[in-house]
């Protein structure tokens, strides 16, 4: 199937392309101001809308890229859109209604999305499960049986597809006969990260599930690339529960994000047992204790009411609320 981009489409990423010397635009910041035809239209003009310090700092770069290099962001753009082409990935903006719904609710959402396999409306009841590479055989096996009993009540599992926690967690929702998603810390053009994975990705995709990246195509892995695909992980789901991380793990990152966005955050017991910082995320009433998959399952909205929601927070930015 071939790319198919619109014309808006390809201006939003163009904005998301323009380099100002070293430096490049907060795509947050216009992914926030852009998720209307208007909107974008005045990004086109020089024009921040929204009245924050990032819309002072980025106004005169938005204002000089636009002035130096336009050209050269589209051509950058053109060379993404091939590659992504050539492996098959399609695209969603904050422009498109099918734009996630779930990470249409956050304030650090992407601008856009390039996906292999299918977006489903199904993915906005949705849980991420996560935890460390370095996962015990205990709580690969706690991993995969909070992913099974999930399916068990419709609910689509996310992921980051690393080793450990996560691999477990996408394979046993295969497993089950669910639907998987994976986050990618790369781009959806480049060498699958970590290359062990490759099978699993594939089985991802075979069984209708989807891959996701908010980067360039042919972006590689690095040090910046994983606390991205974090935020997006935990934007695109109701919630995540994190089964096994230390102090320093990005799961542990994850659980902070998912607070900050006002998701819910599930910690199971063995974690908070053994964690100084998951104890401390439930007595200051920021994450839920689990002790059972019922404990998550209650209190998940349905699909259709989350879509709703996102749609709502659409037509708000249409009129520049």
């Amino acid at each position: 199937m071939k790319l198919d981009v619109s014309a808006d489409q390809h201006r939003l990423l163009s904005l998301c392309a323009l380099r100002i010397g070293d430096a490049t635009l907060d795509w947050s910041l216009l992914a926030r101001s852009a998720q209307s035809p208007e909107g974008l239209a005045a990004l086109l003009d020089g024009q921040l809308r929204e009245d924050s310090r990032a819309a002072t700092r980025n106004r005169p770069k938005l204002q000089q890229g636009l002035a130096t290099g336009l050209d050269a962001a589209r051509a950058r753009v053109d060379e993404e859109l091939a590659a992504a082409d050539r492996v098959g990935a399609r695209l969603v903006t904050v422009l498109d209604e099918d734009y996630p719904a779930n990470l249409r609710m956050i304030g650090n959402l992407p601008p856009f999305l390039f996906h292999l396999g299918e977006l489903d409306r199904r993915d906005a009841r949705s849980i991420a499960v996560v935890g460390t590479r370095e996962a015990s055989e205990e709580g690969t096996r706690r991993a995969a049986r909070m992913a099974r009993e999930l399916v068990e009540h419709d609910v689509v599992i996310a992921s980051g597809l690393a080793k450990g926690i996560d691999a477990a967690a996408h394979q046993a929702t295969l497993d089950a006969g669910g639907r998987t998603f994976a986050v990618m810390g790369t781009g959806i053009a480049a060498p699958l990260y970590p290359a062990e994975n490759r099978p699993l990705a594939k089985a991802i995709l075979t069984a209708g599930g989807a891959l996701l990246s908010q980067f360039w195509p042919t972006s590689p892995p690095a040090r910046y690339t994983f606390p991205r695909r974090n935020v997006v992980t935990s934007g695109t789901t109701l919630g995540s529960v994190v089964i096994e991380a230390s102090s320093t793990s990005g799961a542990k990152m994850q659980a902070r994000l998912a607070a900050e966005h006002g998701k819910l955050v599930f910690l199971i017991r063995s974690l908070t047992d053994s964690q100084l910082w998951a104890r401390k995320m439930i007595e200051e009433h920021r994450a839920i204790l689990v002790t059972a998959s019922s404990d998550i399952t209650g209190r998940l909205a349905q699909a259709a009411d989350i879509q709703r929601a996102g749609q709502q927070r659409q037509q708000l930015a249409l009129v520049g609320l």
